[in-house]
């Protein structure tokens, strides 16, 4: 009973819901460019037969694309006229195709969908995907869609929901393969052959014991090179990676990334065998967090096109209110040398190149900081390590710049004082600019916070504040004027 308990678990081996992309599924003639890119005058083409409302010549034009490529073509139109090719399309609209929408394209689309329709379509996706497209809806339309699926499904996509987002709970996938640790290869072998409705790839097989806990893996070249009488607990891999249903997806493409992981098995709470991560999965997680932090660094929000204007608004205008405040604190410096620039017009030509390059330098060294917290390289265990690292860095660009400047002012200005005062200026702001790049976002990750959160705000505001400081304070101290 064990057995059939184990090898029968309703997560255990389920359909899948995407289709492989094939080279000769591509369509290249004159739809696409040498890049599989849709070109602008096919676009042109649908466009005018939807203004034309030739609903006929639309199908004809776009019938004959990928679904990949249909998505494209979707949020390549304006937002009022993707309803209206869903409706022109609408038996071409299948599950691989709303799967390969942006996120806002087809949260659109899916809203304007009756709950039934939107359950049909997730009744044939993977339950990860599935969940990505009703995730989105507000309470009241999950409810409605959640109530028309099947109940296996149901139970699936309600167990995801209940895991926060962006964890392993809710990006798992729960088609696998497992089986119980007395089989045999051959048993295994045998199996596998029975179950007609593996259509999915998989790498691995899991093996359980009662409880359906994980104590091994085999992987399918083993399988299919060891004699069939051996048993699968004396060629399955013991030491294997397992991943927390709440583990964050970062953490999880990241363990993906240190330990060559091809899959590896998620488990709850007690220990329990629920789904698996592939690398497939791992791609798109580094793909959405490289985006993310390196918009998040600018305080652009999402940086999606498709996105409403007025969440773009609301995401940008928030840091540049912010820059403003930040700014006023290098007016306020200047303030105080008022007279001392009016004394040498020359300084406040040189402002901005100090500041400038000091800002350059800053956000160099916070581009490398934050990109090695997301990473794991920089921890508490070599921190000073790496602010030594950037320091000396610093100092090496900084002389350099400091020379490059210095000789140029000093000629262009035939004031050879004038000259070492910008280039030490710059020295120093160079150097102010290294330890503030590493400093703003090890600080906010301190405070609980995301280093990538528009950490370049506050490190302009060091650069541009401690610049024109030090280059006027040197020109003051120097007797470069009275």
């Amino acid at each position: 009973m064990a057995e059939e308990r184990i090898i029968d678990e309703p997560a255990g081996i389920a359909d899948p819901g995407e289709v492989a992309v094939r080279p000769d599924d591509r369509v290249d003639d004159e739809r696409l460019d040498s890049e599989n890119r849709l070109k602008a005058d096919y676009v042109a083409s649908v466009r005018a037969a939807l203004e034309a409302g030739d609903k006929g010549a639309v199908y004809d034009l776009v019938e004959p694309l990928h679904a990949a490529d249909i998505a494209d073509l979707i949020e390549l139109l304006e937002r009022s006229e993707r309803a209206e090719l869903a409706r022109a399309i609408s038996d071409l609209m299948t599950s691989e195709v709303i799967a390969e929408l942006n996120d806002y394209v087809r949260e659109d689309l899916i809203e304007a969908l009756p709950a039934q329709a939107v359950a049909t379509i997730a009744e044939q996706l993977d339950t990860d995907d599935a969940v990505q497209l009703i995730e989105d809806l507000d309470a009241a339309d999950q409810a409605a869609v959640i109530a028309e699926l099947e109940p296996e499904t149901r139970a699936a996509v309600a167990s995801a929901l209940a895991y926060p987002e962006e964890t392993a709970g809710r990006l798992m996938s729960r088609h696998f393969v497992a089986v119980p640790e007395h089989m045999s290869v051959g048993d295994l072998i045998d199996y596998l052959r029975e179950q007609g409705d593996i259509e999915h790839d998989f790498y691995e097989v899991f093996v359980v014991d009662e409880g359906f806990h994980p104590v091994g893996t085999c992987a399918l070249s083993w399988i299919l090179t060891t004699p069939r009488n051996v048993r699968l607990t004396d060629v399955m891999k013991r030491d294997q990676t397992l991943i927390p249903v709440t583990m964050d997806q970062e953490e999880v493409a990241l363990m993906f990334q240190k330990y060559a992981l091809i899959s590896a098995a998620v488990v709850d709470e007690s220990g329990r065998l629920v789904g698996q991560m592939t690398v497939d999965d791992i791609v798109h997680i580094i793909s959405e967090e490289a985006g993310e932090d390196a918009l998040l660094l600018s305080g652009a929000g999402d940086g999606d096109i498709n996105e409403p204007i007025t969440d773009s608004y609301k995401a940008r205008v928030r840091w540049l209110l912010a820059n403003l405040l930040t700014a006023s604190v290098a007016s306020s410096v200047i303030a105080q040398f008022e007279e001392v620039i009016a004394t040498m017009v020359a300084l406040a030509t040189l402002m901005p190149i100090v500041a400038g390059i000091g800002g350059n330098a800053g956000t160099q060294t916070l581009a490398v900081t934050v990109r090695a917290l997301a990473t794991n390289q920089l921890t508490d265990a070599n921190t000073w390590r790496a602010i030594r690292r950037e320091l000396s860095i610093a100092a090496l660009n900084g002389s350099t710049v400091a020379l490059v400047i210095g000789t140029i002012v000093a000629l262009l200005f035939s004031n050879p004082l004038l000259g070492a005062v910008i280039g030490t200026a710059m020295l120093c702001n160079i150097m102010i600019a290294g330890f503030a790049g590493v400093l703003v976002p090890l600080a906010i990750q301190k405070l609980k916070g995301d280093p990538a959160i528009a950490s370049s705000i506050f490190v302009t505001m060091t650069t541009d504040s401690m610049g024109f400081l030090v280059f006027l304070s040197l020109a003051v101290v120097s007797g470069l004027v009275g």
